[in-house]
């Protein structure tokens, strides 16, 4: 049996893989879990936040969204507003692994869904987020994961076949989407389980994965 090549890159997701992303978490602290229910029950926010990840405006989607539904305007509004609150906090063992390997030379990319003004801004917010070889951003793309036609843009964009890629995301359409395409493939459930796959692959010793 022909022994399976090495892992080429690694493919971080970064919502709830580097950065947490609960916005209904947030929600509940800013209003209560009983306006926050009603609220994304009158209104599909999560479908508003696809729309901007399409590369849609991030104000116009959110505030165009508010303008739209009165009763709940200053709560929408704080998506936007507030964005950078929801996104947090960083997961510090996912960066701490992701330096990791470019320490050990091994070349780390991004895969995520997000706007092109809200990526913009997280960058300035994290500044790990600038240190991918690739980010490979939906809104940017104008197509989201998991469809199929995003794994083969990063495909083309790397010049590398699915089976060289190890990818970590969260959600588990992305990952069978992924591995249909013949990715590698880790779910993401918690950072711990994601260093001991790096260091199972052989890109990290137990010592660089800590």
């Amino acid at each position: 049996m022909t022994a399976r090549a090495p892992v080429a890159a690694v493919v971080f997701d970064i919502g709830n893989v580097l950065i947490e992303w609960q916005p209904e978490r947030f929600y509940d602290a800013q209003i209560g879990e009983a306006r926050r229910r009603e609220v994304f029950a009158a209104v599909d926010l999560h479908a508003m936040n696809d729309r901007v990840d399409r590369g849609e405006g991030f104000r116009d989607v959110i505030y165009g969204t508010a303008a739209a539904h009165p009763d709940y305007r200053p709560e929408i509004e704080m998506w936007h507003d507030r964005w950078i609150e929801m996104a947090a906090p960083a997961i510090p063992r996912s960066v701490r692994v992701l330096r990791a390997l470019r320490a050990r030379g091994v070349p780390v990319h991004a895969l995520t869904n997000f706007g092109i003004d809200s990526f913009a801004l997280a960058q300035r917010h994290y500044d790990f987020l600038s240190e991918f070889d690739q980010a490979f951003v939906s809104g940017h793309l104008g197509i989201i994961k998991p469809e199929p036609e995003i794994f083969a843009r990063v495909e083309a964009g790397l010049g590398l076949p699915g089976e060289a890629l190890l990818f970590a995301d969260d959600r588990p359409d992305n990952i069978d989407a992924a591995a249909a395409r013949g990715w590698r493939t880790h779910l993401f459930e918690g950072p711990d389980g994601w260093a001991n796959r790096l260091v199972d692959e052989g890109l990290l010793t137990p010592d660089e994965a800590a």
